[in-house]
C-alpha cells in the first residue's frame, strides 16, 4: 500500500505540474482505450434533464461495486487531462461542465449523487480488469510443456496471418504519418525478424472501392490474400504491400471467413496458427465479425486469433475487445507506430521459442516469471495512475465548480467525500490484484493458470 501512496502523490504532483503546459502529454490510452459495453441503465438515466429541481425528476444508477462493472463502463468524453492551472483554465473548466445538473439551491442527496454519477460520466477512465494481463501472459508462455491447450502447444509448423484493414479511414495521420504508412512499414520490420521456417500471410479488406455510399457494395466484397502463407521473400512481400492503399469500408466479417480458407490445409493437429486482425473500426458492412471470428476459432485449424486496434474509437474498441473475447485473445489499442511496433513483437518472441524448441528438437520453453513480474508491475501501475488520475481531476472540478458559485460549501464537502471513498475502493481492488497476480506468478504454470482462471473466469466461452 505504501507504494500505491507514493505513486498518488507523484501523479497528483503531475497533474498540477500539466497545467504548465504538460497537458499534451497525457497518455493517450487513457483518451480512448475502451473496450466497454454501456449498460442500459446508464442509457436510460441520460433521459432525465440536466437541471434537477425535485427527486422525482432524476435516476440514480448505483456506483460499480466490482472491478468488471467499473471495466465495463465507457470512457468519459471528457476523460483527457484537462489543464486547471491559470484562471482561464478554470472559467474553461466552468464553460465545459456548464450542462451538469444545477445543485446550486439547497440540493437534496439524490440530487447530489446524480451530480456526482453524471460528471463521472463525463470524466469516466478506461479501466481494465487483470483478465487482459493474463491472457497476455499465458500468450508469453506459449509452448511450455505444462499448457494443456493444445492451441499454445508447438508444433512442427508455425503459421502467422495478419489481417489488415485497408478502409479509407486508415488514411487518417497518426504521430506524422498515416495509419496505413505506419502499419505497412511495422508490418515489413515484423516478417523480416521472423525465424527461418516460420510461414507468413498477409490479407487485407474494404481495399477496393471508395467509403462513399455508392461504393459499398464493391468494397465491402473486398479481401485479397497480398503475400500466400509461405516463408519470406523479401522483393515479392515488399510488391504486395506497395499494392495496398486505404480505400474504402470494413468488412472484418468477410476478412475473418476468408481467412479460415487461407489456412484450411494446415490443421491445428501438426500446424501452430495464430491469426492477428489490425483494425481501426468497427465493422462496416452489416454482418457479424464476432460470430465469424468464432467460427474460425472453434474450426479444426485451431487458431490464436488476437486483434490490434490501431488508434480506434470507443464503438470500434466495444466490438474488437468482443471478437477477442470470443476467440479467449488477446485485445490490445496501440496509438502510434511505436506502440504497433511493440505489439507485434510479442508474435516475434514466440516464433523465436519456436525455433528454438525446433532446434532442440524437444519442449523446453521456461515459465517467463522475470517478465510475467514486470508486466505484473506495468498493469499494476496503469491501473494505478487511472484511479489517482481521475480522483485528482474531479477534486480539482469540484473545488473549481464551488469557487465559482455553482455549489455550496456543504455540497462540495459532501461530493468530495463521496469522491474519496469511491477511489479509495478502487485503490484496494487494484492492490489486491497485485498481491494475488504475484503470488500466483510464483506457482507452476499449470498451477497458475487454473487459479488464474477460476478467480476471474477468464474462460466463460
Amino acid at each position: 500500500m505504501k507504494r500505491l501512496k507514493v505513486l498518488q502523490i507523484l501523479i497528483v504532483l503531475s497533474i498540477i505540474m500539466g497545467g504548465c503546459g504538460n497537458e499534451n502529454k497525457e497518455n493517450q490510452t487513457s483518451q480512448k482505450n475502451t473496450s466497454q459495453k454501456v449498460d442500459d441503465d446508464n442509457k436510460s438515466s441520460k433521459k432525465e434533464t440536466s437541471t434537477t429541481s425535485s427527486n422525482e425528476e432524476v435516476e440514480v444508477s448505483p456506483l460499480p461495486s466490482t472491478y468488471q462493472e467499473l471495466e465495463n463502463l465507457p470512457a468519459g468524453k471528457d476523460s483527457e487531462r484537462i489543464p486547471t492551472l491559470t484562471e482561464e483554465d478554470k472559467d474553461k473548466v466552468v464553460e465545459r461542465f456548464k450542462d451538469l445538473p444545477d445543485i446550486q439551491n439547497n440540493p437534496s442527496k439524490k440530487e447530489l449523487d446524480y451530480f456526482y454519477q453524471e460528471l463521472l460520466k463525463r470524466v469516466q477512465r478506461d479501466f481494465k480488469g487483470p483478465d487482459s494481463l493474463i491472457k497476455q501472459m499465458k500468450f508469453q508462455s506459449f509452448g511450455d510443456p505444462e499448457i494443456e491447450d493444445s492451441r499454445y502447444q508447438f508444433k512442427e509448423n508455425l503459421n502467422v496471418e495478419i489481417i489488415l484493414d485497408a478502409s479509407g479511414s486508415m488514411a487518417q495521420d497518426v504521430g506524422g504519418t498515416t495509419k496505413m504508412d505506419a502499419a505497412k512499414e511495422e508490418i515489413k520490420k515484423f516478417v523480416e525478424s521472423l525465424p527461418e521456417g516460420t510461414k507468413m500471410g498477409l490479407r487485407v479488406y474494404g481495399h477496393k472501392g471508395s467509403n462513399a455510399d455508392s461504393d459499398k457494395e464493391l468494397s465491402c466484397n473486398s479481401s485479397e490474400m497480398m503475400y500466400s502463407i509461405e516463408p519470406l521473400e523479401d522483393s515479392k512481400f515488399q510488391s504486395a504491400l506497395d499494392l495496398v492503399q486505404p480505400n474504402g469500408w470494413t468488412p472484418i466479417t468477410l476478412a475473418l471467413n476468408e481467412a479460415k480458407k487461407d489456412l484450411s490445409t494446415l490443421k491445428g493437429e501438426n500446424n501452430t496458427n495464430i491469426v492477428y486482425l489490425v483494425s481501426d473500426g468497427i465493422e462496416t458492412c452489416d454482418q457479424d465479425p464476432v460470430a465469424a471470428a468464432k467460427d474460425l476459432y472453434d474450426s479444426n485449424l485451431k487458431p490464436i486469433i488476437n486483434v490490434i486496434g490501431f488508434n480506434v474509437d470507443a464503438d470500434g474498441q466495444r466490438q474488437l475487445k468482443d471478437i477477442a473475447d470470443a476467440t479467449e485473445g488477446i485485445y490490445e489499442n496501440v496509438e502510434d507506430q511505436a506502440s504497433l511496433k511493440s505489439e507485434l513483437k510479442k508474435i516475434q518472441s514466440v516464433a523465436e521459442s519456436w525455433e528454438r524448441w525446433k532446434r532442440k528438437g524437444k519442449q523446453s520453453i521456461e515459465l517467463k516469471e522475470v517478465q510475467n513480474s514486470l508486466d505484473i508491475f506495468g498493469y499494476i501501475t496503469q491501473e494505478s495512475v487511472k484511479v489517482t488520475t481521475e480522483k485528482t481531476q474531479i477534486d480539482l472540478f469540484l473545488s473549481i465548480l464551488a469557487n465559482h458559485g455553482k455549489m455550496d460549501t456543504e455540497s462540495n464537502t459532501y461530493l468530495s467525500e463521496k469522491n474519496r471513498e469511491y477511489h479509495e475502493w478502487m485503490y484496494a481492488e487494484v492492490e489486491e490484484f497485485e498481491q494475488e497476480l504475484r503470488a500466483i506468478n510464483e506457482k507452476s504454470y499449470k498451477e497458475a493458470m487454473k487459479a488464474l482462471e477460476q478467480k476471474y473466469n477468464i474462460n466463460t466461452q
